[in-house]
C-alpha cells in the first residue's frame, strides 16, 4: 500500500489489526482524516477486537495441558492406531484460539461489508423509487393521504412491522399519500410529501438490518440527497431533492418522531 494506489478493505482490515508499516499507517492515517464515516466506522471494529482479545486473553495464557500437547498425542497415536476424536477435538480448539484472534478481524470486515452493501441496496432502491414516482402528476401514490389510517395500517401488514406517517408540517412538508414497493424480494413503504413549491420528498421503510440501531448515512446521487438508518429491525431511507444541509433537520425530525410512537406508553399504529 503506497500514495500511488487507494486505501482498500484490505489495508483498512490490516490498519485495524495492527499489521502495517510506520509509513502505511500513516498513509491510512490520512485517507481516515478525509473520510469520517470510514474512521468511525473503524475506530467502533477497533475497540471490539480489543474487547474480544482481552476477553479471551485469560485463556490465551493458560498453558496447554501435557496431554494435550502434539508432541504426546503423537507419541499416544504410535501406542494406539486410533486418536481419540475428544482429545483432538480439544487440540483444535486450542490452536482455534490463536486462529480466531487474527481471523476475527477478517470476518468482523466481511459482515461489515455485507452490511453496508445491504444499506446500499436498500438506498439504491429508496432513490430510484423517489426519482420514478416523484415525478408523476395523476397517480403518484397509491392511497392518498385522506385515508391516512388505512395506508398506514396496510403498509405496516405488508412490511411486517409498524409503521408510522411521520407529520412534516414543521417541516413544510405534508404527506399526500403512500404506496408498497417491492424490494429483493421483501416489502417495502414509501410515503411521499410534498411543500408548498411543489417539492416532494419521500420516506421509505423496509424491514431488516440485522442491527438494532446505526447512525444516519448520508449520500447523493444526481442531485438527489437520500438520508438513511436502521432502528428497530426498520431500514429508512428519507429521499428529496434538496442539500444535505436542508434534508438532515428533516431526517432527524421524522426520527424523534419515530422514537416517540414507539414507546408502549404511547403505542403506534
Amino acid at each position: 500500500m503506497t500514495g500511488e494506489r487507494p486505501i482498500g478493505e484490505d489495508d483498512l482490515q490490516a490498519f485495524v489489526d495492527g499489521r502495517l508499516s510506520a509509513s502505511q499507517r500513516e498513509a491510512v492515517k490520512a485517507y481516515l482524516a478525509d473520510h469520517p464515516a470510514t474512521a468511525e466506522q473503524v475506530e467502533r471494529e477497533t475497540a471490539l477486537r480489543e474487547a474480544l482479545r482481552a476477553r479471551l486473553a485469560f485463556k490465551a495464557q493458560e498453558p496447554i495441558p501435557s496431554r494435550l500437547r502434539v508432541a504426546n498425542l503423537v507419541a499416544a497415536r504410535r501406542r494406539s492406531s486410533t486418536l481419540r476424536p475428544a482429545a483432538f477435538a480439544a487440540v483444535l480448539a486450542w490452536l482455534a484460539i490463536g486462529g480466531a484472534m487474527g481471523a476475527w478481524g477478517g470476518v468482523w470486515w466481511a459482515s461489515r461489508a455485507l452490511k453496508q452493501a445491504e444499506s446500499v441496496s436498500v438506498a439504491d432502491n429508496a432513490i430510484a423509487a423517489h426519482r420514478i414516482y416523484v415525478s408523476e402528476r395523476l397517480h403518484p401514490v397509491e392511497v392518498p393521504a385522506e385515508q391516512e389510517a388505512h395506508l398506514v395500517q396496510w403498509l405496516s401488514r405488508r412490511v411486517g412491522k409498524p409503521l408510522t406517517a411521520p407529520n412534516l408540517n414543521a417541516q413544510g412538508y405534508h404527506l399526500i399519500g403512500g404506496r408498497l414497493l417491492p424490494d429483493g424480494g421483501e416489502a417495502a413503504a414509501l410515503f411521499m410529501y410534498e411543500n408548498a413549491g411543489g417539492n416532494r420528498l419521500t420516506l421509505y421503510a423496509r424491514a431488516g438490518g440485522d442491527e438494532t440501531e446505526t447512525s444516519f448515512r448520508f449520500e447523493e446521487r444526481d442531485g438527489i440527497s437520500a438520508c438513511s438508518w436502521i432502528d428497530k429491525g426498520l431500514s429508512y431511507v428519507v429521499t428529496a431533492k434538496v442539500s444535505r444541509a436542508q434534508l438532515l433537520p428533516v431526517a432527524e425530525a421524522i426520527y424523534k418522531q419515530l422514537e416517540a410512537t414507539s414507546e408502549p406508553e404511547k403505542g403506534h399504529l
